[in-house]
């Protein structure tokens, strides 16, 4: 989608403005919700709209603006009036737009909400923690409670997470206090010579404090600002006999759309989805344009005007063209991906249950792992593709990340919010890692604010532990795999560059201890 929109502007500039859109327009929280402003804003939401009504599909995001603009426009709706009392919790994670949309349905009753300014991660999707702190403001004869005991982390930890959110200057002058009888805690710093050593060297103390007893499994989180980083651990700890797994936001369907060999498991989806409905214009949309650069969406276009212009659904165009009974100027390497569409679904036809999986997803291909674990199905042999294709979309689009588990959990900081270990290790702790590196385009402001969040981030992930606490980085990396992943290095030679660790660990304040080398940590402890 945002392939065909780039025209007006770039993928970027267009995924920016689709995030002002799931946000109904409000960027800032002293605006209002509703209609763009701006006339490119205005155009971007047209054009938006007119491909959504084409492809006839919604984005998960419509449902907020949407639902605002229902409850604002029907001011005598039943859901205006049917609750006597409305509490949120985590309210710092809500837009503008979600705000206003409960205290519509709050209107006439009481409104609760609890939240943490300073565990405010969401900007991307304009939730900003002005949101909690200026409560008051836009809601008079608030009453507010303050809660400021820390019943979660030790000592050390608490200490260090007021000196590192101090540094944010926009916040309200809170200071967390640790609940008397918490443990003083441990806290480590440690940089590794390579990710290859830290990877190791974090699975060898990991596995040494299991198997002594010392921690559950299940009660160790792994956090990292970049999926590489869990992996090469998940992949350490496996190796050692230690049980880990993996939850970052659809990883199934890592690698480029732009290359076959990379999209593997996006285009075996995709067929899925066809196989199961062949008028699925997004996915048709999506199987045309895998393997090109840019996604065919110049043929695409053009089918799709003369779509508009006939009435016709792109499946009938295609199959027309595949024919040789219509033509389309420059549509050739498309048609091409269509015939190669009809004759899989072909092969496909008539199988069932297991035998769809296995085809669909073939035992010991990598890619295809996860899809067989949320495909299993359990003695039942005659499933469908509709069956299929909804039991892994659940899986998919919905996780449950999992708190009752026997093996170490590796994730990203934002998706370890709300939980709570024994133990935390975050990697990355390196300069454009976390913090990621500053938008050049943003004003000194903005630049402020980015940082803001991401030291709040920070805060966020170190705040997850009752006991341990490690904080991981190297010294150098691959220069292939830093330019992949937009950290800047220095130094090095022809395949490795220089890292140096995050600015944020020189905000930990006096309670820190000295940082350590790999070695001398693992010596230390006698590992």
């Amino acid at each position: 989608m945002l392939e065909d929109l780039s025209t007006l502007g770039g993928v970027r500039e267009c995924q920016k403005r689709l995030e002002a859109f799931n946000a109904a327009w409000a960027r800032l929280q002293s605006e209002e919700p509703g209609w763009p402003d701006d006339p490119n804003d205005r155009r971007f939401h047209n054009t938006l709209i007119n491909w959504l009504r084409f492809h006839q599909c919604m984005l998960v995001g419509e449902l907020i603006p949407e639902a605002y603009h229902y409850l604002r426009n029907n001011p005598a709706c039943p859901e205006r009036a049917n609750f006597d009392h409305v509490l949120v919790d985590e309210y710092q994670d809500l837009n503008r737009a979600e705000q206003l949309i409960l205290d519509l349905l709050a209107e006439n009753g009481t409104l609760t909400v609890v939240g943490d300014e300073d565990q405010s991660i969401y900007s991307f999707k304009h939730a900003y923690p002005e949101g909690i702190a200026e409560f008051s403001l836009y809601h008079p004869n608030t009453i507010d409670e303050t809660l400021l005991e820390c019943r979660r982390c030790p000592q050390l930890v608490v200490d260090i997470a007021n000196d590192l959110i101090s540094h944010n200057s926009s916040r309200s002058r809170r200071i967390l206090a640790c609940l008397p009888g918490n443990p003083q805690g441990e806290i480590y710093i440690v940089q590794w010579a390579s990710l290859e050593e830290e990877a190791e060297g974090i699975a060898r103390f990991v596995h040494s404090r299991v198997t002594d007893g010392h921690v559950d499994a299940g009660r160790v989180l792994i956090l990292a600002p970049r999926r590489q980083l869990g992996y090469a651990v998940r992949n350490a700890l496996n190796t050692l006999g230690t049980s880990a797994h993996s939850f970052f936001n659809e990883e199934v369907f890592e690698g480029s759309p732009k290359d076959l060999v990379e999209s593997v498991a996006q285009q075996t989806f995709t067929l899925l989805t066809l196989l199961a409905n062949p008028d699925d214009i997004v996915a048709l949309r999506c199987w045309c344009g895998y393997g090109s650069s840019s996604l065919r969406n110049g043929a695409w276009t053009r089918i799709r005007q003369h779509c508009e212009n006939t009435n016709l659904s792109p499946r009938n165009v295609l199959q027309q063209l595949s024919a040789g009974t219509l033509t389309i100027p420059n549509t050739r390497e498309l048609i091409n991906r269509y015939r190669e569409l009809e004759t899989k679904l072909a092969a496909l036809n008539g199988l069932y249950g297991q035998d769809l999986i296995d085809v669909l997803f073939p035992d010991g291909e990598d890619w295809a792992s996860a899809f067989r674990l949320y495909a299993r199905i359990d003695g039942e042999d005659d499933c469908d593709a509709s069956t299929l294709l909804e039991r892994i979309k659940s899986k998919i689009i919905r996780p449950e990340l999992p708190t009752d588990v026997e093996y170490i959990r590796v994730m990203s900081l934002h998706k370890s919010k709300g939980l709570t270990a024994d133990m935390v290790i975050m990697q990355g702790c390196i300069a454009g890692m976390i913090p990621s590196v500053i938008p050049q385009e943003l004003t000194p402001l903005e630049q402020q604010r980015f940082i803001e969040e991401q030291r709040r981030l920070f805060f966020v992930a170190l705040t997850r532990t009752c006991r341990t606490l490690v904080l991981s980085s190297v010294s150098e990396l691959p220069r292939n795999l830093a330019h992949g992943m937009r950290v800047p290095v220095k130094g090095g030679d022809a395949t490795h560059a220089r890292t140096i660790s995050s600015m944020f660990l020189r905000d930990l304040g006096s309670s820190a201890p000295q940082p350590l080398t790999g070695n001398q940590f693992l010596q230390q402890l006698g590992i």
